[in-house]
């Protein structure tokens, strides 16, 4: 008998069974926290007093947990001769022996054309952010157009210089994606807003230009290389001043997630080209 793959097999098991009774718990405490108290405002209301704006909101959106195994990869991933692969396990650092030419970097679609014609499974991941002054264009793997938000395994990086022509991508990638439980509906937007108000953190007068539902990171099981994923309500705001800001919110428990330390982690890193 395997032994290792044993354990792991019993751990993932008792992973799954605790987050079912965890999700069971939290879905009965939101339900019985939702139950509005003869006179006290709506949420609506107290939107409207506070001058927060929305606009049409997704409905009807449904869910469930998924696990997948971080891609380890090999030569044979990347067979394209013009592509020169330094591969350190789960993470590979492309650079094209000719730079290839993007067709419009003011036309975010370009991004998405050259992963689909130049990375492999470069269809399973979606433009997450552009920063054309540094000249980079940050993607995060999608499982049914739902966005693996800041997971270091699911991300892509692509670089350009400075007569538009990439020169290299970073890549990891999550494979063997499997659903845990049936699909259910998740809480509905409008609750996760009043979550948010509830803990102060939308201001007065700012406005919520975009919630859409995606993924986070669970649980992270280093001795199989398998991620427990979890849907997750992604909530961006913009202020009276013209900043912005953006929320994480656990689709199914309504907790606030805070994934910082991974947006920096994903942002910051030093390409060492000009």
């Amino acid at each position: 008998m395997d032994w290792n793959r044993t354990k792991s097999i019993f751990i993932i098991v008792f992973l799954i069974l605790d987050i079912f009774l965890y999700s069971l718990y939290l879905k009965r405490y939101n339900e019985a926290q939702s139950v509005e108290i003869p006179g006290e405002r709506t949420i609506e209301t107290r939107l409207k007093d506070d001058k927060i704006t929305y606009g049409a909101l997704p409905s009807n959106e449904s869910a469930t947990y998924i696990t997948g195994k971080v891609h380890k990869f090999t030569g044979s991933d990347f067979p394209d001769k013009n592509q020169q692969a330094n591969i350190n396990g789960t993470l590979a650092h492309v650079v094209f022996i000719n730079p290839v030419k993007l067709r419009n970097i003011n036309d975010n679609t370009s991004f998405t054309e050259f992963l689909h014609t130049n990375v492999k499974e470069g269809d399973s991941y979606a433009l997450w952010k552009v920063d054309r002054e540094e000249r980079v264009a940050i993607f995060f793997q999608k499982k049914n157009n739902q966005m693996f938000y800041y997971n270091e395994s699911a991300s892509l990086k692509i670089k350009w210089n400075m007569d538009d022509e990439v020169i290299m991508y970073e890549q990891t990638m999550i494979d063997n994606i499997e659903e845990i439980e049936q699909q259910e509906t998740v809480i509905p937007p409008l609750q996760i807003i009043q979550t948010l108000y509830a803990k102060g953190l939308l201001k007065a007068e700012s406005r919520i230009t975009h919630i859409k539902l995606g993924y986070s990171t669970f649980s992270n099981l280093t001795q199989t290389q398998t991620q427990v994923l979890i849907p997750t309500w992604e909530v961006q705001v913009k202020l009276a001043d013209g900043e912005s800001e953006e929320y994480f919110v656990d689709a199914m428990e309504g907790k606030i997630i805070d994934i910082q330390e991974d947006k920096q982690e994903g942002e910051e890193e030093d390409w060492g080209v000009e």
